[in-house]
């Protein structure tokens, strides 16, 4: 077999699966790197990626190759861990974090605790007896046990010629440390040259202090952050009634399978999505509509995973488990929102990637400056000053400057019934100047009822009616509904046609006893060179006036009947149009349906630019030119007819309740179906992004002010050095002050 001929075999028996894990024991944005790093370099590994803030990594690997316990033993061997092959990831996840939590805070406690009196003795009894020795004992478990873990991944890092922020903590409070004890039993080493031999065990044990404080806020962050995830699991019940066999059991919702009859008492969170069979209920589903007022549920009627049910008992049939229900989605959206990184976070993890070589760098010049130009001491500061830029030059800020914010913009909009699906939607929306609207479903309720149901003759035929109710009844089209109910109110019965075709944009036709007839609008009838009588033109247009749009019925010669349909208009459209043009952005509303009713909406809403009759193409189309005159265009649609148009756009921004695809294709999802959200997308990621901003500006510019003010650089002008302990607590600040920063984006108001 040639090479050529095993490539393609191997080609065509590769397996490329995209899997997410939990990654355990990362401590800082370079850890990341790192993960990251030795993923992308192990074996059957297409490409893979890892977000420090949600601690998770996703991986494209070749199955065929590649197994997750391969990719697990690699990231073990630079000191990490990948939750694999475990029921519930995320509950292992979330039990580490725990752990790891109060790992840090006991660690954080007794470093503080040991750390105090070395500090004491350092500042106020310098000259005291066995001082020095004191702050030795006190300072050894410090940097040693407490800190331990600074040593052991930095160790794993360089044996894989990496480093991280562990490798600049180990390597300052080591050298610290060491330094200091040499001072302490070797002092004459430093008198005989003229020079006091200084101790910093206070800087060495408050540095590990400093740092174990930051890294335990910052783990209190983290679990803040993912509140809105833990909330949206809490909606879902761990047990379900079951009827098997005619028997009500109570099984694990995770056994339950589609077509499953399932039991909901009064009270009940409903457990997974389906269809009522029998009984009567009202159910709060103000978690996926936002609406306060419970709906009434009776058979056919569909339900929904982590909505609760009321008053009444009812049983439903399973339509979707698993992670295919809605809540399952939802929840999906905001993890995957909260793992996506921004553009701005892709340009951070690079810098992270390469800051702790550079700043090892720095260090070690600083030193080599410092003995060859210091003069007297020079040695001493040179070591000092080394030390005090490893301290400060922790990239912990710069990491966590933007994941922190995209994770609380994301859980902020889940607050607001507003999700985010990748945080490069939320990190351009503010950026929108063009919103483009759908008519139906969006600006309108999109359940459309007959309004007018008028026929040419005084007695329309039976026959006649029950043609119209079999070709609406095959129909796809949204409106076909209003029309089947309207005439199932008159026991109308279908019949079989000899022929059905659906005409895009059109309506539909079909045939029966060798007579052809046709539902649809206007064009479909002109099409067909069908007569429309002078009374009928009349009264279309008077329909067409009120914003109804209107449906003819005919045979192959002669119109039979004129049907109007209305969908009500959104009470809150108007109001959330005007604020976005307020905001100065343009709104255009695109719709399939007629210039008269497109009209009739978008005067009754205040809308300035629209088209009418547009083809789900031409909207796709309609986006591209806006594009092409610089605008940051906004789709909002709800069908699948703008699954293209939202697939352009810049912004994609799907109603809730619409179909399953433009919720695939969109970015962002509004559960309310309320077009008030959009505004509300957009101030959020004003806020969002303004954080990541700042976040950036305080993680940079103490970094570029810090290193080279604890490199000497003022010492010359005023003598003034920085202390490693001051350094420490500096940078443990600066972290802290970072998330502190992103966290207030959760009290803001969009």
């Amino acid at each position: 077999m040639s090479p050529d001929t095993l490539t393609i075999t191997k080609n065509k028996t590769s397996k490329v699966k995209r899997e997410t894990f939990p990654v355990l024991e990362m401590t800082c944005a370079a850890c990341a790197v790192s993960v990251e790093s030795i993923l992308k370099t192990t074996t059957g590994v297409k490409d893979a990626g890892v977000n420090f803030a949600n601690q998770s990594a996703w991986v494209e690997y070749d199955s065929s190759v590649s197994q997750p316990a391969d990719l697990q033993n690699a990231v073990r061997s630079i000191g990490y861990d990948l939750v694999v092959n475990v029921e519930d990831p995320q509950a292992v996840q979330e039990e580490a974090q725990r752990k790891h939590y109060e790992a840090v805070k006991q660690r954080t406690i007794w470093s503080t605790i040991f750390s105090i009196p070395v500090v004491v003795i350092g500042m106020f009894f310098m000259d005291m007896s066995y001082g020095t020795y004191i702050s030795m004992m006190l300072t050894a478990p410090v940097v040693f046990y407490f800190g331990r873990n600074f040593f052991v991944n930095a160790w794993k890092q360089a044996r894989h010629g990496k480093a991280n922020m562990d490798t600049l903590v180990a390597l300052s409070t080591g050298i610290a440390f060491v330094f200091s004890v040499f001072n302490t039993f070797f002092p004459d080493f430093w008198h005989s040259r003229g020079m006091h031999a200084h101790v910093y065990f206070e800087a060495a044990a408050v540095v590990v202090a400093f740092i174990s404080l930051g890294k335990l806020l910052e783990e209190k962050a983290k679990s803040n952050t993912s509140s809105a995830i833990k909330k949206l699991m809490g909606l879902q019940p761990k047990t379900v009634r079951a009827l098997i066999d005619g028997v009500e059991q109570e099984i694990p919702i995770a056994v339950v399978k589609v077509g499953y009859k399932l039991q909901v008492r009064p009270g009940e969170k409903i457990p997974v999505d389906g269809v009522v069979v029998n009984g009567s209920s009202f159910v709060d589903e103000s978690m996926i509509s936002g609406e306060p007022v419970a709906v009434e549920k009776k058979a056919g009627e569909k339900v929904f995973a982590g909505t609760i049910n009321q008053k009444g008992s009812f049983q439903f049939e399973a339509e979707k488990v698993g992670g295919d229900t809605i809540l399952a989605q939802i929840i999906k959206m905001v993890q995957q929102a909260q793992g996506s990184k921004a553009p701005v976070q892709k340009l951070v993890d690079k810098i992270a990637g390469i800051f702790v070589p550079i700043v090892i760098g720095i260090a070690i010049l600083t030193f080599i400056t410092w003995v060859v130009i210091g003069g007297d001491n020079a040695f001493t500061y040179g070591l000092l000053n080394s030390v005090t830029v490893l301290v400060i030059a922790c990239p912990c800020a710069l990491g966590l400057a933007t994941p922190t914010a995209i994770m609380v913009g994301v859980g902020k909009g889940a607050e607001n019934n507003i999700l985010i699906k990748d945080a490069e939607s939320l990190e351009l929306a503010h950026k929108v100047t063009a919103v483009i609207l759908d008519k139906t479903g969006t600006i309108t309720e999109g359940k459309p009822v007959v309004t007018d149901f008028v026929w040419a003759a005084t007695e329309p035929n039976s026959k006649e009616k029950q043609i119209l109710f079999t070709l609406e009844s095959q129909s796809e089209h949204p409106l076909a509904e209003a029309v089947v109910n309207n005439l199932k109110s008159e026991l109308i019965n279908s019949i079989t046609l000899d022929s059905f075709e659906s005409i895009t944009a059109r309506g539909v036709k079909g045939s029966a006893d060798g007579q052809t007839y046709y539902v649809g609008n206007r064009k479909l009838i002109n099409e067909n060179n069908i007569l429309v009588p002078g009374h009928i033109v009349n009264l279309a247009s008077k329909l067409q006036s009120e914003a109804k749009t209107v449906v003819y019925f005919s045979d192959n010669q002669k119109v039979l009947a004129v049907i109007a349909i209305a969908d009500k208009i959104k009470s809150t459209s108007k109001a959330a149009i005007n604020a976005l043009q307020k905001k100065g952005i343009d709104v255009y509303m695109l719709t399939g349906d007629n210039e008269q009713t497109a009209k009739a909406v978008a005067s009754q809403v205040g809308l300035k630019h629209y088209m009418a009759e547009v083809l789900p193409s031409d909207k796709a189309q309609f986006v591209k030119e806006l594009q092409a005159k610089g605008k940051i265009v906004a789709m909002v649609g709800d069908g699948i007819n703008d699954s293209h148009a939202l697939a352009q756009a810049d912004v994609s921004i799907a109603m809730g309740k619409g179909s399953d695809i433009a919720m695939d294709v969109a970015k962002m999802t509004l559960i309310t179906s309320d077009l008030q959200s959009i505004p509300k997308a957009l101030n959020l990621s004003t806020k969002t992004v303004m954080g990541i901003k700042q976040n950036l500006f305080w993680a940079f510019i103490y970094n570029v002010i810090g290193i080279p003010i604890a490199a000497g650089v003022l010492y010359p002008v005023n003598g003034f050095l920085l202390d490693p302990m001051i350094a420490g607590a500096a940078m443990a600040l600066s972290s802290v002050s970072v998330v502190g920063n992103s966290l207030r984006l959760r009290a803001a108001k969009v």
